[in-house]
């Protein structure tokens, strides 16, 4: 949830969704077409991921993106799902909260 100020400030973050149980963060890398993405994760692996049909429509995404993905349970070396995009204001604040301290060492590739 995001609170917005009047002044045309950046929004107050309230909450922000980090990773649970077997989800990591990912970069998009490339689009790949129906709904099928290649994303880099920062556990060291790139994936295959897709955009489920209850988020199809509403997550829309591009190449550069910080995402939140969610391995498969069989196959999960290679492909997942896409659950979550963040936004600037989020990214800032994971970054300065110490999530994304690999993320750098992600986008030197």
């Amino acid at each position: 949830m995001a609170e917005k100020r009047k002044n045309n400030e950046e929004e107050i973050i309230v909450r922000v969704r980090v990773p649970r149980g077997k989800e990591t963060f990912g970069v998009l890398e490339q689009r790949l077409g129906a709904s099928r993405t290649r994303v880099r994760c920062l556990d060291g692996k790139t994936r295959i991921c897709r955009i489920p049909g209850r988020l199809k429509r509403t997550l829309w995404v591009r190449e550069g993106d910080i995402v939140l993905v969610e391995p498969w349970e069989y196959g999960g070396d290679e492909k997942g799902d896409i659950i979550f995009k963040y936004r600037k204001n989020q990214i800032d604040w994971l970054k300065k909260k110490g999530y994304l301290k690999e993320l750098e060492s992600v986008q030197e590739f």
